[in-house]
């Protein structure tokens, strides 16, 4: 297995097409597993010219769970991107972060502007807590109890996406053998707390992000429930030189009706940034 060994955590990785092309780091959000860039999207960006990358955060998937060990912020998540990139011999990267995976990429572009050549934040936010808050009803579906079965992972994850996926997209039965499958592949073992945690206490970016020079594209959907849109038309206004692109009823998923235009612009944005 492709694991990233490095100082008190492992990260399990998988990479896609060849190395000699342009790297692109793929940062998932809250909970997440790898799995949540399908294949078929990192190859679309394959085929696109690029090298993919994608990996399990600390805390889910195949990575280290940290348990009762310390807690850690989003800038200790960033430096596990750099362990990863290190391991396939990447010096920089395009990165494309979703919802805590985008405060991830900002982060890491805030900590290692070396390292980013170019940053999508999408369904993402700045940390500042006036933009983007959830409603009350999404956050309890967040602090609810860790399903312990793969029946209650799939019902859970239903749920969930009725709440943000967006609408007329997915199919209820294959969204839950999805997440039934993520239960076996890995059972939540708290990390989602942890990762909410680091979220929290690494609190505002606006200052570090009002300073980047690093290129930037800001994707966000009108109709996400759980970083509101507001989150995303914010992040684009205090980042220097920002490109928005807001999408018409995409909520806070990443769904395939979508993935054309995703991916032509994050190409878009690519060419334009090594040309800058």
């Amino acid at each position: 297995m492709p694991m990233v060994d490095a100082v008190g955590r492992s990260l399990y990785a998988e990479a896609f097409g060849s190395p000699a092309d342009s790297a692109l780091l793929l940062i998932s959000g809250h909970t997440s597993q790898l799995t949540s860039w399908p294949v078929a999207f990192c190859e679309a960006f394959v085929d696109r010219g690029f090298f993919v990358i994608r990996f399990d955060n600390r805390d889910a998937g195949l990575s280290t769970f940290f348990h009762d060990g310390p807690s850690y912020s989003l800038s200790d998540m960033a430096d596990d991107c750099i362990e990863v990139l290190h391991f396939y011999d990447v010096s920089s990267a395009h990165v494309l972060g979703i919802s805590m995976g985008g405060m991830i990429a900002q982060t890491l572009a805030i900590d290692h502007p070396e390292v980013v050549l170019s940053l999508t934040s999408y369904a993402s936010g700045t940390g500042n807590v006036a933009f983007g808050a959830p409603n009350k009803e999404i956050i309890d579906s967040y602090t609810s109890e860790e399903p312990t079965t793969r029946q209650e992972a799939e019902e859970a994850g239903v749920r969930g996406k009725e709440l943000w996926g967006t609408k007329g997209t997915w199919s209820p039965e294959e969204w839950a053998k999805f997440c039934g499958d993520n239960f076996d592949r890995s059972p939540p073992r708290g990390g989602g707390d942890r990762q909410l945690h680091a979220m929290l206490a690494s609190g505002d970016r606006e200052d570090a992000l009002a300073r980047l020079t690093t290129p930037t594209l800001v994707i966000h959907g009108s109709a996400d429930p759980l970083i509101t849109v507001d989150g995303g038309r914010r992040t684009a206004e205090v980042i220097p030189g920002a490109t928005y692109l807001e999408i018409d009823d995409l909520a806070h998923d990443l769904p395939i009706t979508e993935w054309p235009q995703i991916v032509s612009a994050v190409t878009a944005h690519v060419v334009q940034s090594v040309q800058i």
